[in-house]
């Protein structure tokens, strides 16, 4: 017998999750059926590749290599078969496409549909991540496209982008408060503006349009999700910035009123990422066009948030 490339995706696999059910969730396939493959791996190999703990599972010394050498070859086979079809521009496989978790929840519902109706020869497997892990999935090659709220910082391989929209920001308060239309940021007392926890690049934003920085950013609440702060702010402790795509489904609580801000620039663009290399740009500019049509007709139909 030999190693087979299934048997490293699954150890890749869990290596990553920590977790024998995370990681077969991951691969779409049952647990026993993940475990079976290990197991038989670790057959092949002589030794155990990873530590069976009570909390999960930690890769032994040798595990940590042969992951390490499994990712290397699973890159290379994935550029074999990009380049092997790269001719047609499309892939034969399910897009690998990641977003992070301040847009996700919110875009999704609008573009997914879009996307599967105006792209029928595409399927996709969806990931939630935050910005630093979506860009070293990109460059690892575990994702093949990211919808991310900055710039891509250089380093590693190249990476390209579409740009899709400016998603603006709003404040959110408790309903009743005498709040000034437009209200300007630097007026907000620091100790009332809520944020989400460190790296997320929304918190960094807020930070630097209600200039945060330093010591009075790192005091001012943090919170997992925006919606965890939107219910702080309902229950009157506090005030926090949203970006307009998320209004639809944070701004229905009647405890809290939206306003708009005096700050032009206060706000993110949003954009499509992948890398350089890549056979299927075409195909990743088509996708960036869908968003964005599916987004100007959504904001055609969509009232404008008003201050409360």
């Amino acid at each position: 017998m030999t190693i087979t490339l299934r048997q490293m995706r699954y150890a890749v696999a869990v290596a990553e999750t920590g977790h024998f059910g995370r990681a077969a969730e991951s691969c779409a396939v049952s647990q026993p059926a993940l475990s079976q493959q290990i197991l038989a791996l670790e057959g092949l190999c002589g030794t155990p590749l990873f530590d069976r703990l009570k909390t999960g599972v930690r890769p032994t010394p040798f595990g940590r290599e042969f992951v390490t050498m499994a990712r290397e070859t699973l890159k290379s086979t994935e550029a074999l078969e990009a380049f092997a079809i790269g001719h047609a521009g499309k892939p034969t496989r399910a897009l690998r496409f990641g977003l992070i978790p301040t847009v996700a929840p919110y875009l999704l519902p609008e573009i997914f549909p879009a996307l599967t109706r105006d792209l029928p020869d595409l399927t996709f497997t969806i990931s939630e991540s935050r910005t630093d892990a979506l860009l070293d999935g990109l460059r690892e090659g575990s994702l093949d496209v990211a919808l991310i709220a900055t710039e891509p910082a250089a380093g590693g391989p190249r990476l390209t982008d579409a740009p899709l929209f400016e998603d603006n920001f709003v404040l959110a308060t408790p309903r009743g408060e005498k709040t000034p239309a437009p209200l300007s940021l630097s007026t907000l007392p620091p100790e009332r503006i809520l944020l989400l926890d460190e790296g997320h690049c929304f918190r960094d934003q807020t930070i630097s349009a209600c200039r945060l920085e330093g010591e009075r950013g790192a005091k001012t609440f943090a919170a997992t999700s925006l919606s965890t702060i939107v219910e702080f702010v309902a229950n009157g402790q506090g005030v926090t910035l949203l970006p307009e795509i998320a209004l639809r489904k944070e701004a229905n609580d009647p405890r809290i009123a939206i306003h708009p801000l005096d700050e032009p620039d206060a706000g993110r663009q949003l954009r499509l990422v992948w890398r350089e290399a890549t056979p299927f740009a075409a195909t990743f500019q088509g996708i960036a066009e869908v968003i964005r049509k599916t987004r100007a007709g959504g904001n055609a139909r969509r009232p404008g948030a008003a201050a409360g």
